[in-house]
């Protein structure tokens, strides 16, 4: 890229207004230049992987990489505010805001908050420079969302764990050198007391990762296998049975992360789904005047309270619904176009995951009863 790309530079002085406006040049100029990766949402696109990958090393070098982390981590030391701005910058030039969430928002956050300075100072800066990509090893095939009843088991040895289990649904496992790992370390502990976590160096000996076929032809996920993994002592994030604590932090990030961003990308699909519209036919139009209604409501919600942490299960159930229920609609409206070889397809065939992705819609209901609502608790099978 030409020397005239805008750099961010080191002044934490700056304005948020003239910072929106350094941002956006700097995103229009990559974008012309053919630097800046297409944004690809929470999940790294298997096909952008070495695309993203400069991306982030790009942003790093011309200081746009973790605005708000310490400058002694690589970052530029600015507040959240900035990081918030050019979220919604990158938003709305289309453009990917970092390599993955695994590895900014919920790796690099979680480390910062609870690491060790060796911690910090091994890993923070290769996740900035995207030398580091992460993948999260939370989910269990016998589990599924119940975090607190999974059985993978890190038994202490020494100065290792010995490690055993599978996990399931790890996006991007198969390129990852680091992933964010959950395991039960007291297996005599309550439940929720036994969990340790750890940062788990992927290339250990007795890790297999095996791809997932998904209806798209595409492998985004990945099941993760451990047969007696010896992982170091030093992989413990936090402290030894304290893990849950460190996981809820973890989820509250990823559920949290997109704030007002969320906000532009809702509004954009929102007009993206009118101006497609074409002949719709009555029925047609009443179906997309209902879902636009449910969208601008969502957006003002989210408008309203993003900042509260109760809305966090709220906004992502109506998301995810609100996502399939376009897709499905645009399918019905095109009709058997949408599921031949159409612009329509992959969308078609990738919404269903949306409602299972990041918390089913089913568990983000019981959240929102008895967290949110105060309803009793569902009985235990």
């Amino acid at each position: 890229m030409s020397a005239a790309v805008t750099s961010a530079g080191t002044s934490t002085a700056e304005s948020l207004e003239a910072f929106r406006g350094t941002t956006a040049a700097f995103l229009q100029e990559a974008v012309a230049a053919g630097e800046a990766c297409p944004a690809y949402g929470a999940i790294l696109v298997p096909a952008l992987h070495d695309h993203a990958r400069r991306w982030q090393e790009f942003c790093f070098n011309h200081g746009w990489a973790g605005l708000h982390w310490p400058a002694e981590y690589g970052g530029r030391g600015l507040s959240r505010a900035h990081t918030g701005v050019w979220m919604e910058e990158c938003e709305r030039a289309g453009v990917a805001p970092y390599l993955n969430l695994q590895g900014i928002v919920l790796a690099g956050e979680a480390i910062m908050r609870t690491g060790t300075d060796a911690q910090r100072q091994q890993f923070l800066r290769p996740i900035l420079t995207g030398e580091m990509l992460w993948c999260q090893l939370f989910s269990e095939p016998g589990n599924g969302s119940d975090l607190g009843g999974l059985t993978t088991a890190a038994v202490p040895d020494g100065s290792h764990f010995v490690l055993n289990g599978q996990k399931v649904w790890s996006s991007n496992a198969q390129f990852a050198e680091y992933g964010i790992l959950m395991a039960r370390t007291e297996p005599d502990a309550p439940k929720h007391r036994g969990i340790s976590f750890f940062l788990l160096d992927m290339t250990l000996p007795g890790i297999e990762v095996r791809p997932i076929k998904q209806m798209t032809g595409d492998s985004e996920f990945c099941e993760v296998f451990f047969d007696d993994v010896a992982m170091p002592g030093d992989a413990l994030l936090g402290e030894r049975g304290g893990g849950w604590g460190v996981a809820m932090a973890v989820l509250e990030d990823e559920r949290g992360g997109a704030g007002s961003s969320g906000v532009i990308s809702l509004r954009k699909r929102l007009t993206k789904m009118i101006d497609a519209a074409g002949d719709a036919g009555p029925l047609g139009r009443q179906s997309l005047a209902e879902l636009h209604a449910r969208g601008n409501a969502l957006a003002a919600l989210m408008e309203l309270h993003g900042a509260d942490p109760r809305m966090a299960p709220v906004a992502k159930l109506a998301n995810s619904e609100l996502g399939y229920d376009e897709v499905a609609t645009g399918a019905s409206l095109r009709g058997a176009e949408a599921m031949l070889a159409s612009d329509e397809t992959e969308a078609f065939l990738y919404a269903p995951g949306m409602r299972i992705a990041g918390g089913t819609s089913e568990i983000q209901r019981n959240i929102i009863g008895e967290r949110v609502l105060g309803l009793p608790r569902e009985p235990s099978s």
